[in-house]
């Protein structure tokens, strides 16, 4: 099957500075793929080259097979969507959304059919005299992406569309575009800061860091096996130590930190040699919290400590735990079960975590 956009060695300077530095992937018909990063970490301007706002330095770019790389942006199939969406204040919905196609030529009965449609994919029927500031953001966004959709492009892109939002609108946008991804049956480009953005909707993410892809996976992929220390890091919290490998066993190694204290863990990635100086990552949900230290016996990372912090969330609500080790503090998931509602700061706990938890690489500054 022909994917429906490919980028090949895509390479991007500026002034001699490498913004993005031979960038290869595919994106099968009807996905949704992420790219996720840093600010500067060169994912807008792999946005723009596809649009074809900016000519690649190197490499190539094909939409359904065919090279695009001498075709203007109005002449690509592809159609973008930006963070400030650019309605036009002085049309009404139905002639926002119709205004690509005037421009292409369509006639009056045929567009007006279009565009009753695509408010009806939208969830949004009826509509079309309003006028944009009469809607909501999270309405104002999915007539944007209708205004896009009309034109039927083989590529969507959009350029971190939820930025302008609150949270709680976010939020819902979030599940709202996964679902008109599936009801245009059309291939997004999605562009974010935001990881959970990314995590929530994405088919397949790319995680990107100083113009280079670290890491192309799935969601679960990229959570829990991730491939390089600033993808542990990037994505989701975790709990991050530094220490030195002293003994290791196949993919499975011992370490002790800069405090003196032993840990395991699991190496991911190239392998680990003894005396190798690694970063361990834990995430907080691996973590598990003991009244009494015997309840932890299946773990073998044990760590007693006082809770100094909680942070209620809801179904998110941590501790922070403060080592008697001199491990420094770690972030703990709270179980729902309600079983440590008793908690206050200074109580004493014991924590654990098994060693498949600890993903561990050759250390690096970040």
């Amino acid at each position: 099957m022909t994917a429906d956009l490919d980028c090949i060695d895509l390479t991007k300077q500026f002034s001699g500075v490498t913004a993005v530095d031979q960038v290869s992937f595919s994106v099968p018909p009807g996905s949704f793929f992420s790219i996720l990063g840093p600010s500067g970490c060169g994912k807008t301007t792999i946005m723009r080259m596809i649009a074809g706002f900016l000519e690649p330095t190197d490499g190539d770019i094909l939409i359904k097979g065919k090279s695009v790389l001498n075709v203007p942006p109005n002449k690509r199939p592809v159609n973008m969507v930006f963070q400030h969406l650019a309605l036009f204040p002085m049309m009404n919905i139905a002639d926002n959304i119709g205004y690509g196609l005037r421009r292409a030529g369509m006639g009056k009965t045929e567009i007006a059919y279009k565009v009753d449609e695509a408010l009806e994919r939208i969830g949004l029927p009826g509509i079309g005299a309003r006028k944009v500031d009469e809607l909501s953001g999270g309405q104002k966004q999915r007539v944007a992406i209708a205004r896009c959709m009309v034109l039927e492009p083989d590529v969507l892109l959009l350029d971190e569309p939820l930025g302008a939002l609150d949270l709680k609108l976010r939020e819902r946008m979030k599940v709202e575009l996964k679902s008109l991804q599936a009801a245009f049956d059309t291939t997004f480009v999605y562009i974010t800061h935001d990881q959970s953005e990314a995590l929530v909707m994405s088919d397949k993410i790319a995680v990107m860091n100083n113009g280079s892809f670290e890491q192309v996976g799935t969601a679960r992929d990229l959570y829990y096996r991730p491939d390089t220390a600033f993808v542990a890091g990037f994505v989701g919290d975790s709990n991050r130590w530094r220490g030195q490998v002293t003994k290791t066993e196949g993919h499975c190694l011992e370490l002790r930190t800069e405090t003196g204290m032993t840990l395991r863990g699991v190496a991911n990635g190239r392998a680990l040699s003894v005396g190798e100086q690694v970063d361990v990552f834990v995430r907080p949900e691996a973590v598990r919290i003991a009244h009494e230290q015997a309840e932890l016996s299946r773990f073998d990372n044990q760590i007693s400590g006082k809770v100094t912090s909680l942070l209620f969330n809801g179904a998110a609500s941590r501790v922070i735990v403060s080592s008697d080790a001199g491990l420094g503090e770690v972030e703990v998931n709270l179980p729902q079960s309600g079983e440590f509602a008793d908690l206050v700061k200074g109580s004493d706990v014991h924590i654990g975590w098994s060693s498949d938890q600890g993903n561990c690489f050759a250390a690096r500054e970040s």
